[in-house]
């Protein structure tokens, strides 16, 4: 392999190498947003379920919605 071929390849391979790392930055800072938003989100639906608890002590939200009784009967 020529010179010019060799330095061509690793040029490319720098390049590609660069676009990774660019990459995986940009996928880690999206899973930081997604913890932080599930975080939240979590402690949202924990201080609901403390706020309005359904279902009694069970806190099974299906079956105490099968248990209710429409409002027209």
């Amino acid at each position: 392999m020529s010179d010019d071929a060799m330095a061509t390849r690793v040029a490319r391979l720098e390049e590609r190498l660069a676009w990774f790392e660019r990459h995986v930055t940009e996928q880690d800072k999206a899973m930081l947003e997604i913890s932080d938003l599930l975080e939240r989100l979590r402690r949202e639906v924990v201080a609901l379920r403390e706020r309005n608890p359904v279902g009694g002590s069970s806190g099974n939200v299906e079956g105490a919605a099968v248990e209710e009784r429409p409002p027209h009967y």
